[in-house]
């Protein structure tokens, strides 16, 4: 029946898409006192954290990328390169985007992802506690979600 109704299409469709987030909010806001609370004020909206350890000839030897929003950190992308894999330089990238986005952005927490053959464990040796484990995504891997709380 609903296919008679509506012409369904598959394209990749950028307005669109903004359109559909923008009406998806509007919902949210709605339904959730907490997200109403949010409206016009800083912790609206998402503000990118970015930390970068640049090494003397220029070169990035890791990097730290995420954003900020309703007081958590959310940690998209950390990476070091190997020949500095095991000097500390994770944890450093790590603990300096976490003292910014509690200094400068009022976090009080943060989450990320990170795949079973990545680094659950550095993430556990820095606080973090593993709160979602989705085995086979994708097939044959584990991804875990894991938290911090930052105050």
């Amino acid at each position: 029946m609903v296919s008679r109704m509506f012409r369904i299409e598959t394209e990749v469709d950028k307005e669109r898409s903004q359109f559909l987030r923008s009406r998806l909010r509007e919902a949210n806001t709605a339904a959730s006192p907490v997200l109403r609370s949010l409206r016009g004020t800083p912790d609206e909206r998402e503000v990118p954290l970015q930390v970068w350890a640049v090494a003397q000839d220029g070169g990035i030897a890791g990097g730290l990328v995420g954003h900020t929003w309703a007081t958590w950190l959310h940690v998209a992308h950390l990476w070091v390169d190997g020949r500095h894999r095991g000097s500390g330089l994770g944890s450093h990238l790590l603990s300096r985007a976490e003292r910014l986005a509690v200094s400068s952005r009022g976090c009080r927490s943060a989450r990320l992802e990170t795949w079973d053959f990545q680094a659950p464990d550095f993430y556990r040796k820095q606080g973090y506690e593993v709160v979602c484990v989705i085995p086979d995504y994708p097939p044959g891997i584990t991804e875990y979600t894991l938290t911090k709380r930052l105050d």
